[in-house]
């Protein structure tokens, strides 16, 4: 069945409310092992279902904001999921209480029952007021972005849509669209401040209510981190601010040399890495499609399989369009077994690497897709962003067929803008810990952390006013995760770390690697993200010395890579 022909009716919530209470008492009242588990599957095939509902709601609704009858079940959705994270908590509960626990461990392991304590930590009936807020804060912002039309010589774009002038070879032109993407944002300040601002104090509230200090040991629980703490994660921050940051800082001095421009680069300046114009894939969004079928079906013969499925069902949904959500994802489609990639070409690099970071996701959960209970479909976020950041280096030997011409400055930019994102990533995570831990700043507080934390993680930037917005020290708020998804960005800096171990494999045998990615991808989430990777034979980001040797690997890739017919 195609997407497009996925029915979508509204549910009866008091009929839900009421089945998953008669679950719970079923659950309490087994006599047997084999009672309990045919509630427990029961359950978790109409959690399904509610949940494809929903999911073809949210796919739906970014598509087309405008749509007002997705617009109107988003918003139903928004009010109900808080109310049925109670019901649901609940027969969380009666599983962690079972007399059958020992029985549901043994069949299905521990980590359901070590991720359902960390789960009955992150709700009580008394925070469902905001849950809700929050919910409607962050359809209120996506639907702000999404609603952007910027004035750009003579013609109207969304903002996907600007973002090739915004890495233009011409330098004024290329100036131009950056101030005309920032005096969007700065005329639309306010309303991105009082967003954020209730989003904080909500946050923070719910933090207080639940027994917290705040809100951050909640957004812990709430992001599953079940392997590390924040201990771990500052101590990989300073990690990058010291191995990484200078690499990253030689990447920017040889590329303000290469443009002939002044170090401190201004933000329209460091968008741009080489004189001749930043690489373009080659050929329509569909030829990129059909490129990356031939991709797809060369690698693997699960890959193959895979990416076929996504195209004979519609499962993609790539052009940017008014009206259209931001960004990009993946998401999950459980009543029909598959995922469905989200995103918005705009004719720059990031297509390709879109179609593939997306599609590592996909193809994770693809491999995963049958597993019981259905939660080790997927394994904790930082743990994806391993299958995705990793499948877009997978499709560099693919890159002359994707970019043509521009295919060695493609394998260039693509090596250098990951060394550079780790500093950009760690820095809203940075951000993020410093927001929470003093939820009653000002909004110009916060924008100006931010410009101080630029300082520290990306010092190639200029903060002098020339560009509103960006050289103001506001540009966090372009960042969808900061409003959305609180503490998830440094998943992504984690996954690049061990994708970037993986580039190393690659760069010595493409099919060894590919067997390091299947042993690590196959166990979908039937443990922890630590515990993949040992048991994928990869190293742990959080031991200082991987991101050192992943560093000095590129460094000297970076190094020895001939320039001399790239302008």
């Amino acid at each position: 069945m195609k997407f497009s022909e996925m029915p979508y009716k509204r549910p009866n919530v008091e009929e839900i409310k009421k089945y998953m209470i008669k679950a719970t008492e079923d659950l309490k009242n087994a006599v047997c092992f084999e009672k309990a588990e045919e509630v427990f599957l029961n359950l978790q095939k109409d959690t399904k279902h509610i949940q494809t509902l929903a999911t073809l709601v949210s796919v739906r609704h970014s598509i087309n904001t405008n749509d007002k009858f997705y617009e109107e079940e988003n918003n139903f959705w928004d009010t109900v999921s808080p109310e049925l994270e109670e019901y649901s908590q609940n027969f969380i509960l009666a599983m962690l209480s079972s007399k059958f626990r020992p029985d549901f461990t043994k069949k299905y392991g521990k980590l359901y029952f070590d991720n359902a304590e960390m789960a009955i930590k992150t709700f009580s009936p008394e925070i469902i007021p905001e849950l809700q807020a929050e919910n409607e804060l962050v359809t209120e912002y996506g639907k702000l972005i999404a609603s952007a039309k910027i004035e750009f010589r003579g013609n109207t774009y969304t903002l996907s849509q600007l973002a090739p002038f915004k890495t233009s070879s011409d330098d004024e032109e290329r100036l131009e669209a950056w101030k005309a993407d920032g005096k969007w944002f700065h005329e639309h300040q306010k309303e991105l401040d009082e967003i954020y601002d209730k989003l904080v104090k909500l946050r923070d509230t719910m933090g207080r209510k639940m027994g917290y200090d705040g809100y951050t040991e909640l957004g812990y629980n709430r992001m599953s981190r079940n392997c590390y703490s924040k201990h771990d994660v500052e101590k990989f921050r300073e990690a990058v601010i010291k191995y990484l940051v200078p690499v990253a800082d030689k990447i920017k001095r040889q590329q303000a040399e290469r443009l002939g421009k002044a170090y401190p680069m201004n933000f329209a300046d460091s968008a741009l890495e080489f004189r001749s114009g930043n690489p373009r894939p080659c050929g329509s969004p569909d030829e990129i499609v059909n490129n990356a079928g031939i991709f797809y079906d060369e690698l693997s013969p699960e890959t193959s399989e895979f990416f076929r499925t996504m195209r004979e069902m519609e499962l993609m949904d790539l052009l940017s369009t008014e009206g259209k959500e931001s960004g990009g994802y993946c998401t999950s489609i459980y009543d029909y077994e598959v995922p469905f990639i989200f995103a918005n070409f705009n004719g720059t690099q990031h297509d390709v690497e879109v179609v593939t970071h997306e599609a590592g996701h996909a193809f994770a959960f693809w491999l995963n897709r049958n597993r019981v209970p259905m939660e080790y479909s997927w394994p904790s976020l930082e743990a994806c962003e391993v299958h995705s950041m990793s499948m877009e280096f997978f499709a560099e030997p693919w890159s002359e067929r994707f970019f043509g011409k521009d295919s060695k400055k493609f394998l260039y930019s693509h090596l250098s803008s990951s060394i550079t994102f780790i500093p950009y990533g760690t820095m809203v995570d940075h951000f993020q810990h410093v927001v929470y831990e003093k939820p009653d700043m000002t909004p110009r507080e916060r924008h100006n952390v931010w410009r101080e934390l630029l300082g520290v993680y990306m010092p190639w930037l200029k903060t002098d006013g020339e560009i509103p917005f960006y050289s103001d020290g506001e540009a966090w708020q372009r960042q969808s995760h900061i409003y959305n998804s609180p503490f998830y960005y440094i998943d992504y800096c984690l996954a690049q770390t061990v994708a970037l171990q993986f580039w190393a494999l690659i760069q010595k045998d493409i099919k060894t690697a590919w067997t390091h990615y299947m042993d690590y991808t196959s166990q979908g989430g039937t443990a922890t993200f630590t515990e993949l990777l040992k048991k994928a034979g990869l190293d742990t980001p959080f031991d200082e010395a991987c991101l050192k040797n992943v560093c000095a690997d590129a460094d000297k890739w970076l190094d020895e890579f001939d320039m001399s017919d790239i302008k």
